[in-house]
């Protein structure tokens, strides 16, 4: 178990384990929204603001999440102006943050800061970053255990949740900080165009098995944080990227449920 006597790789041990167990969380609510793609959409538009950041000499994990929060602003308003076709509102702002992330992205005299942010680079996180997620991921989780009621509502009919007398607007507001917050500090650590698979792959798994939102919300943290030691353990043994080696773990995982799955039917 050399993997554990480097600093970096215990850094990265620590920071993915906690991305791991937070991440589901919040992917269960928008998989049950059936905004599966909005992870996709704020962390491309992620890129726009380190991007920026990097050109204006700030923190580019903080224009990250500035950018992130307005976007996830701009979807909830598009999706309140347009509730039967809510999918519009992910496709527009995604086309915009790629957008304004090519634009921006040709005035980074640093390019290689810049792309550090499409991948990942969870074995070279710093100090500083480590507590910056130890931060962000307890607050998550504990937003997640605040909420659970009202998101398991919201996430379920939003129509119902309103009659029931929950806030559906204050819980979405407040979730779609909690996501834009979440996703910009992952797209630093296991890149951005990565994290939308941790926050549908591993529900995805989780649902071949549970039998209600409980359930389903623990396998997938517990998926996720299998899919994190095994890419890691690969990256580091196998001389592989860690972001993609720990999204085709859970990939191949899933094909192998659905493999497995279809083989019993077949013998029974």
């Amino acid at each position: 178990m050399e993997i554990f006597n480097y600093g970096f790789m215990q850094r990265a041990f620590i920071v993915g384990l906690l991305l791991a167990a937070v991440i589901p969380c919040i992917g269960m609510v928008i998989v049950c929204k059936r905004l599966s793609m909005i992870g996709d959409a704020l962390s491309h538009t992620s890129l726009a603001g380190v991007a920026a950041g990097l050109i204006l000499g700030m923190n580019p994990v903080a224009a990250a999440a500035i950018a992130c929060v307005i976007a996830s602003l701009g979807i909830e308003l598009i999706r309140r102006k347009m509730p039967r076709y809510s999918e519009i509102s992910i496709a527009v702002i995604m086309s915009a943050g790629v957008g304004l992330a090519g634009v921006l992205s040709g005035f980074v005299k640093n390019a290689a800061n810049f792309n550090s942010f499409l991948f990942g680079s969870i074995v070279a996180i710093s100090d500083s970053e480590l507590y910056l997620v130890v931060g962000v991921s307890a607050v998550a989780l504990a937003m997640f255990l605040l909420m659970y009621k009202e998101l398991f509502y919201i996430s379920l009919d939003e129509q119902s949740a309103r009659l029931a007398g929950v806030p559906v607007g204050r819980v979405n507001f407040l979730f779609t900080i909690l996501i834009a917050v979440t996703v910009s500090v992952a797209a630093r650590t296991v890149g951005a165009l990565i994290v939308s698979s941790m926050m549908v792959v591993p529900v995805a798994c989780a649902m071949q098995f549970g039998t209600n939102y409980r359930q389903t919300v623990l396998l997938a943290v517990m998926f996720n944080v299998l899919f994190m030691m095994a890419g890691l353990f690969a990256a580091y043994y196998l001389g592989l990227k860690p972001g993609g080696a720990i999204v085709l773990t859970g990939v191949a995982f899933l094909i192998l449920i659905f493999a497995g799955k279809k083989l019993l039917r077949i013998r029974g």
